[in-house]
């Protein structure tokens, strides 16, 4: 950062005798499929002008210009048609030159080399009939024979309700008090990292984001940030550039294509993404300034199966009002309860959508993220753990907001819930392919997590209707003369919608540390009303699956205050 790129390749092109140039017209570029070698390696770019003839902008390397020196003075017709440029001057051109291309690929190449992985069909034709039917059945069996059938109804639903609550209350019986922090820094040469974060309409964000990336430890000749925002976001990109941004920092803008998806843009901008390993962020997030350390240290140290590891993700606003405070024990429970007891049992992680670091290879390998699928995270981490890989958690945190507004809380509630039901679809499209690959113990871990968390939000209004229902038959009849059936189903629903909000507070509240509770107060009494909040949104977005299944719901953010971003200690992992 003390020189300036242009400054520094224009001195070469002098020493040479050579034109420099700044900046190249896309328009002068011929886009092939092998030119996007130079958005990761910018070497050399012809450049096809008009009325001249053509010439070849190349990045001369510091250590051989003795070398380059020689060949021009031995081949002095050479320097006719050369010209020097910057590496950020060709990545520029090249981006902006196979945009269109790129972009059509980033939108049907997962589906077209790998159409089972891909969310884009939302339900096979066996899926709906089979759907269907099960309804048809049901229902019409109800009709038919009710006395049999409603009691059966009830007591299905009642265990499937049971059987999703299980790996919650597993992972709080053998919950783990988190010790003090290893200092985890990698031996050795550190190698290129790159960062992402795709920004829509985050234009009052930015300054924080910035200023959050600078203080990540890493060198700064070997980090690549890359912005990734929507070229038609005027506001934003105009931020970005007001901010005279580091060296080291490349903003992409992703063309206007339809999904407007943050995996369609996360895909398109991994095409120039140059580092050995792979970061992403949100524009809210402040993530802990060793964190890229410590993923670095871990990777060396594992297996190479050990795809991708996840930060734990922590609420910094938990005492702003009872909704960031049930958010903040929900986020706990996942990520410092959850989460770290499936990696110890080697078991399928449904990623979170935010400080997850990859082999940035491997990301390439499994087609990145699926554009079509709007909880890209968990579809990622159980598409990953199919192909064999494995991913585990880190312990270096990242802060972020709640939100606050339960407008925006169920516009966002609403979009992980579909892109849930769309994850549990494609992985049940083929349910004996999808058994082998994961295995018995990854199969099950598969449908209690994703299929549970499903049935236990759609279900939980029934549920309390099940306990009225009970409650008023305790209270209008005699208990001797009930039948043991009715007493039993009672008592698994009293069991189910106690256990929900017991587990829900053991798992999240047993994971903070003692200042987080403390902030938590009184707010933990508000989990009944998240769990029925909870219930509304996956049912909207059951509905919003068939309406508008890939409509990616924008969560606003606000900067946060001073005092905000230090309230959690920096290792509470």
């Amino acid at each position: 950062g003390m020189v300036d790129h242009a400054a520094y390749y224009g001195a070469i092109a002098r020493a040479f005798r050579l034109p420099f140039i700044e900046t190249i017209d896309p328009s002068t570029v011929q886009d092939l499929p092998s030119l996007d070698t130079q958005l990761i390696t910018p070497k050399q770019l012809r450049i096809n002008h008009r009325n001249r003839a053509p010439q070849m902008a190349i990045v001369p390397e510091v250590a051989r210009l003795a070398e380059f020196s020689a060949l021009l003075l031995r081949l002095p017709e050479l320097s006719r048609g050369l010209a020097i440029t910057t590496p950020s001057a060709i990545r520029q051109a090249v981006w902006a030159a196979g945009s269109a291309r790129r972009v059509r690929q980033t939108v049907t190449d997962l589906f077209d080399r790998e159409p089972r992985f891909s969310a884009r069909i939302v339900a096979t034709g066996g899926q709906g009939a089979l759907a269907g039917c099960l309804v048809t059945s049901v229902v019409a069996a109800c009709l038919v024979a009710p006395g049999i059938l409603v009691p059966l109804t009830h007591a299905s639903l009642s265990l499937v309700y049971f059987s999703a609550l299980s790996l919650r209350l597993w992972a709080s019986l053998r919950q783990r008090r988190a010790g003090s922090m290893p200092d985890q820094r990698p031996d050795g040469c550190l190698p290129v990292y790159t960062v992402m974060v795709a920004l829509y309409r985050e234009a009052g964000m930015v300054a924080q984001l910035v200023a959050n990336l600078e203080r990540l430890e890493w060198p700064r000749a070997r980090l690549d940030v890359k912005l990734v925002c929507e070229a038609d976001d005027r506001e934003t990109l105009e931020a970005l550039k007001a901010l005279r941004l580091p060296a080291h920092f490349e903003i992409v803008e992703v063309p206007p294509f339809h999904p407007r998806t943050k995996p369609k843009a996360l895909t398109y901008a991994l095409a120039g993404a140059r580092g050995e390993f792979l970061a992403v962020y949100d524009a809210e997030d402040r993530p802990h300034p060793q964190q890229l350390l410590e993923a670095c240290a871990r990777f060396r140290l594992s297996d190479t199966q050990v795809a991708c590891l996840q930060a734990p993700l922590i609420i910094a606003n938990l005492s702003d009002n009872a909704l960031s405070g049930v958010f903040a024990i929900e986020y706990a429970a996942l990520f410092r309860g959850l989460l770290p007891m499936l990696s110890r049992h080697q078991m399928p992680l449904p990623l979170g959508g935010t400080s997850n670091h990859f082999r940035t290879s491997i990301l390439r390998d499994v087609g990145g993220w699926d554009p079509f699928n709007v909880t890209e995270d968990a579809d990622l981490g159980l598409r990953l753990y199919r192909l064999g890989y494995r991913s585990q958690t880190l312990r270096c945190q990242t802060l972020e907001d709640a939100p606050v507004s339960l407008a925006i809380w169920t516009g966002q509630r609403t979009r992980w819930f579909k892109g849930w039901l769309q994850t549990w679809l494609v992985l049940t499209r083929n349910p004996v392919e999808t058994a082998r690959q994961m295995g018995p113990r990854g199969t099950l871990a598969f449908h209690l997590l994703i299929g549970g968390m499903l049935a236990s939000a759609l279900l939980h209004p029934l549920m309390l209707v099940f306990v009225a229902i009970g409650i008023t038959r305790l209270a209008t009849d005699h208990l001797l003369t009930l039948p043991g059936e009715v007493l039993a189903l009672f008592a698994l629903d009293c069991l189910n919608v106690i256990g929900s909000y017991m587990i829900f507070l053991k798992l999240g509240m047993g994971s903070m540390i003692g200042q987080e509770r403390r902030r938590i107060g009184w707010r933990w009494l508000a989990v009944p009303m998240y769990w029925f909040m909870s219930s509304y949104a996956a049912w909207r977005a059951l509905n919003e699956l068939r309406t508008n299944p890939f409509f990616w719901k924008k969560t606003p953010h606000r900067p946060a205050g001073a005092a905000g971003a230090n309230d959690t200690p920096a290792r509470t992992a």
